[in-house]
């Protein structure tokens, strides 16, 4: 008996349905909460920076997209102009212990390397990265004052500085505006390129 017991308990719980948090985060709902450190031990929370917008970049310091980004392209200087005008930028970095870009001494000196005036946060063991559904390196979350994603996506139109065609678009850059202006954002979701997020088994 008590063997159909669990059995029929470990069926209910393989079949449920997933709980609403557990589903990636989506433009136009709340942005799930997390604390993590950053390179230097300080824990960052979220929640905390409620009545700010936010922009969360995920980042790899070894992946050649970010070195592109970060070296030539969109996120050059992108983030030390708009943390000026009161945003608050936060790297997150979902790569596994043993993977391309991990780790807190990696990612210090990233810091340095391209003169990052904000935090690179560590998620090891990737949980804040599958709760944002983040899959590559750079990929972007823009999150307003109420803790609402509004933006979700690629930086640009044009990965490795190549543009697919048409004119260069940078989407953050874009979102952030809009969002400044009170209009509404076009597009709010990209598909995002890059490294895949090195995440553990």
């Amino acid at each position: 008996m008590r063997c159909l017991m669990k059995a029929a308990f470990l069926t209910l719980l393989l079949c449920a349905p997933a709980r609403a948090q557990d589903a990636p985060a989506e433009v136009g709902k709340p942005a799930p909460d997390f604390t993590l450190p950053d390179t230097d031990g300080k824990p960052v929370k979220l929640a905390a920076l409620r009545g700010k917008t936010v922009v969360l970049e995920w980042f790899n310091p070894d992946c050649p997209f970010v070195k592109h980004a970060h070296g030539k392209g969109e996120l050059l200087a992108m983030a030390a102009r708009h943390t000026k005008k009161g945003v608050v930028w936060l790297a997150i970095n979902s790569g596994a212990p043993g993977k391309q870009g991990h780790g807190v001494e990696r990612n210090a000196k990233a810091r340095k390397e391209y003169a990052l005036d904000h935090p690179v946060l560590i998620d090891e063991n990737g949980k804040v990265g599958r709760a944002y559904g983040a899959k590559t390196t750079p990929q972007m979350f823009v999150i307003d004052a109420k803790g609402t994603v509004v933006y979700a996506g690629a930086i640009d139109n044009a990965p490795l500085g190549e543009i697919g065609g048409g004119k260069a678009h940078n989407y953050v850059e874009g979102a952030l505006e809009s969002l400044g202006q009170g209009k509404k954002i076009d597009p709010d979701k990209t598909k995002s390129y890059g490294c895949s997020v090195k995440y553990g088994g």
